[in-house]
């Protein structure tokens, strides 16, 4: 196998997507290892839209596919044109298999002309009486050949009727085998399939005849997708033979499953792409995430940026077993790229999250302006809606930094920080308790705050100062110098929540006034 992947040169790869829903992540990590085997042997990727389905196929759906491939960086160097979609990239074109009619007729005809190919007139009730007794009667269901026979003026009369029918393939006997690049040797025995349907009409091929065309008119060299594809190699196989073109090389990736080793569904978080960038996660990380779908490098590592991951990638090391969706690891690679972006960065891209939530709005006084995501501007100045105070990118971005360690996604952020945009916060009493506090021992400490936190002076109010101070405070305070008789009930009383970033680093943000507002507030939540 490695012997051959070395003579791998400039080879021609594609993923031919129905746009029939959204993306989905099956379809994009096939996408993501296509690309990573074109880049990796200097060859090109192409995106060819299977359209042929008229009415499940929509334009939104195409469009969402295009998108998300974008998002992502996966390029593709043949197809639709990203950027003027009613045009195409590429000498092999159309790329949408509903402009391709005139291509399929001709092969179609040629089928019909050899007798390779026949007219089908049995009715889906008669298909379907047929498919009934065949499993009564412990036979794998398939096509009985009752049309197969049909005297040429019989066929001429029911056609100029206009009597229903579909175009069938003369399956034959023996075996079909061949060697898949990851899978290893395949045989499967043709008889029984039985005589496939490959088109509607003599324009309107379905999926096995449009694919088998398709990639011999774009010259694809390397068929690389999901496993269960495999049940239609053998029939592309002998569509191949019939029509005496030549077979590209196949690779069929494993399945993925759900934790439960389930096949992979919403629950188990498999939803469309574009929902994981909503919800704000990286597209390196996905890319990083996806690549382990099915693959292992030859070592340990398990973060990859796109140029190693060509670098390293081969058909060699794609495992034959089905691969796990663990969402749990798709949130720490996530939190990782989080954890390694600058602040700056991270809050011009958390930005739209908090004014999605309605916690700001941006001001434009400069008349400058970023691009967000969705549409949203990023601004230098911004405006807090709840308390009509203004509050500047820097500020944001310190916000931010409390929360980049412990982000698995940018959605998160809003919840997370909300209290630093409202006026009064509304929190249950009981989250004031640490231990075995008394309502008196809480008022106490939140007293004591007061007077040592008013007493700092506004040039002193800074994280270090308020830490050192209220450490040594707690210190004194608490029995046997339990820090948190102080500690809890301040963090808990500035931010309203259980868990929360530091409250010495809350207090510097929120400001004096706002401080001491905070903890008078919780005071009187308490009686």
């Amino acid at each position: 196998m490695e012997a051959t992947a070395k003579k791998i040169e400039n080879p021609r790869v594609r993923i031919a997507p129905s746009p029939t829903g959204l993306l989905h992540i099956g379809t994009v990590r096939t996408a993501l290892f296509n690309y990573l085997f074109a880049k990796k042997y200097n060859g090109s990727f192409i995106l060819r839209i299977e359209d042929t389905d008229k009415e499940r196929s929509q334009r939104e759906y195409e469009n969402d596919i295009l998108d998300g491939l974008q998002w992502l960086k996966i390029v593709w160097d043949e197809g639709l044109n990203p950027e003027a979609r009613d045009e195409y990239l590429g000498d092999y074109g159309p790329y949408r298999q509903s402009g391709r009619a005139g291509i399929y007729q001709s092969y179609i005809k040629k089928m019909l002309d050899q007798g390779t190919a026949y007219y089908c007139f049995c009715s889906k009730e008669d298909l379907e009486a047929q498919r009934q007794y065949q499993m009564s009667i412990g036979q794998a269901p398939k096509y009985n050949g009752k049309c197969s026979n049909l005297p040429k003026e019989t066929v001429e009369k029911y056609l100029k009727e206009g009597k229903p029918a579909v175009i069938r393939f003369r399956t034959g006997g023996g075996s079909v085998v061949f060697q898949d690049l990851i899978k290893g040797r395949i045989e499967f025995n043709s008889a029984l399939l039985g005589d496939i349907a490959i088109a509607k009409d003599p324009s309107t091929p379905l999926y096995n005849l449009a694919a088998v065309i398709d990639d011999y008119e774009m010259k694809i060299s390397h068929v690389i997708r999901g496993e269960d594809h495999i049940a239609n190699t053998p029939k592309q196989i002998l569509l191949q033979d019939a029509l005496g073109l030549p077979h590209p090389e196949y690779a069929h990736l494993p399945l993925i499953l759900g934790p439960d080793r389930s096949k992979l569904s919403k629950r188990h978080g498999a939803v469309s792409v574009n929902h994981y960038r909503e919800k704000g996660y990286l597209p390196e990380a996905m890319i990083n995430f996806l690549a382990f779908l099915g693959w292992n490098p030859d070592n340990d590592r398990e973060i990859y940026a796109i140029n190693h991951l060509i670098e390293e990638f081969s058909l060699e090391r794609c495992q034959k077993s089905s691969a796990v969706f663990n969402l749990q690891k798709l949130d720490w690679i996530n939190g990782f790229y989080i954890r390694n972006k600058s602040i700056k960065k991270l809050a011009e891209m958390g930005v739209p999250y908090l004014i999605e939530a309605g916690l700001i709005q941006p001001i434009f006084e400069t008349g400058g302006h970023l691009a967000g995501i969705g549409g949203i501007e990023l601004g230098e100045t911004y405006l807090i809606p709840e308390t009509k105070e203004k509050i500047d990118i820097i500020t944001l971005e310190n916000i931010v930094s409390l929360y980049q360690e412990r982000l698995k996604y940018l959605s998160e952020l809003p919840e997370l920080v909300d209290f630093f945009f409202k006026n009064e916060l509304d929190y249950p009493q009981e989250l004031l308790f640490w231990k075995d506090m008394s309502q008196t021992d809480i008022e106490k400490a939140l007293g004591g705050l007061e007077g040592v936190m008013g007493a700092v002076k506004p040039n002193d109010w800074a994280r270090g100062h308020l830490e050192e101070i209220l450490v040594q405070r707690a210190a004194e305070m608490g029995p046997a110098g339990d820090r948190g008789y102080l500690l809890w009930p301040l963090r808990t009383a500035l931010s309203g929540k259980k868990f929360s970033a530091p409250p010495f680093a809350i207090a510097e943000i929120l400001g004096k006034e706002k401080t001491l507002l905070r903890l008078k507030q919780a005071k009187e939540k308490l009686r």
